[in-house]
């Protein structure tokens, strides 16, 4: 597996694995603790080494999963986790980045994961009510006792990037991006490059749209959080499917999947971008895992690009709620 570093020095597999999806999001979650527990120590038999989880996923049983399967291995991974969430009662009523909740949140943390260090620690969503200085500096704090490596930010905007970088170093930006989601490219990707941070996209695969195995006929079961997107309608789907098709056909050329192209055209943008695609099966991540060595042409790439940002995308990324919770 190649490997690639974020923000100053820390390193990880090109590819990284998104884990919230083993315990919620998309449909009926697995009922085999093992077999996920199978799949994550599978993923680093096979070279991923960067994992990515929050408190929030479950909440809670997400980082206490990736605790168990990732414990005896530890000394071979890289583990994300994201604080900045308001929980109560076993669900996320608003956001919470107060110092004295960072604080709670990283033991937390800690425990689930059976860890003396978070790797990586992000906050999850922008927190009107505390100035990121505040964040920033608690997270300082965490990195000068030991408990956490790096700090990262999620779905921030611009201004808030700068600000929090001002006050501690940001290793990486976790933000939606992909060949339909493009939105960062036009003040986040400068701001990134200006201050030396590195991109960390989540639903790199368009929440699996761009891997062609989902059109306008696909039935989402109770749960799944594709039934509260816009660009998920019915309508919608079909109005994007141009776009699957067009990577269709240059995967086909290749002799790859979709998402194989997908993710390659992603990696291809920037040497310091690590997807994390998220997935509950091996198989899986075997294909994702072949994007790696996947070289497209720099023809293909760039006509990969103009051709997707010329078809546009129907329906918006978030719902409206979910809109606010971001800083873009």
């Amino acid at each position: 597996m190649k490997a690639r570093t974020l923000g100053r020095g820390l390193e990880v597999s090109a590819l990284g694995l998104g884990c919230m999806g083993m315990s919620q999001s998309y449909g009926p979650n697995p009922g085999d603790r093992d077999e996920m527990i199978a799949v994550l120590r599978g993923a680093v038999e096979r070279g991923v080494t960067f994992f990515d989880t929050a408190e929030v996923y479950g909440p809670y049983v997400n980082e206490e999963l990736v605790g168990e399967a990732l414990e005896p291995l530890r000394d071979q991974v890289v583990l994300a986790t994201k604080f900045g969430f308001d929980i109560r009662d076993g669900r996320s009523v608003g956001v919470d980045s107060r110092p004295e909740q960072i604080r709670r949140v990283a033991e937390a943390s800690l425990q689930r994961l059976r860890t003396d260090r978070i790797d990586l620690f992000y906050q999850h969503r922008v927190d009107p009510a505390v100035p990121v200085e505040d964040v920033a500096g608690t997270v300082a704090e965490l990195v000068a006792e030991g408990k956490v490596a790096h700090f990262g930010l999620s779905e921030a905007g611009a201004g808030t990037i700068r600000r929090a970088h001002a006050v501690h170093p940001v290793t990486a930006l976790q933000s939606e991006y992909s060949l339909w989601t493009r939105e960062i490219e036009r003040e986040i990707l400068p701001t990134l490059d200006e201050l030396g941070i590195s991109l960390v996209p989540f639903s790199p695969l368009g929440k699996g749209f761009l891997t062609g195995t989902v059109d306008a006929s696909t039935e989402f079961t109770d749960g799944d959080v594709r039934t509260l997107i816009p660009r998920f309608t019915e309508e919608n789907r079909a109005a994007n499917q141009a776009l699957v098709d067009l990577v269709t056909e240059v995967a086909t050329a290749y002799r790859a999947t979709p998402a194989q192209v997908a993710l390659a055209w992603l990696l291809a943008q920037r040497p310091d971008l690590v997807p994390i695609p998220g997935t509950r099966r091996l198989s899986r991540i075997e294909e994702n895992l072949g994007a790696t060595t996947l070289d497209l042409t720099a023809a293909d790439l760039t006509s990969l690009g103009e051709a997707a940002a010329r078809l546009g995308v129907a329906g918006d990324r978030y719902n409206q709620a979910m809109q606010k919770m971001t800083g873009l």
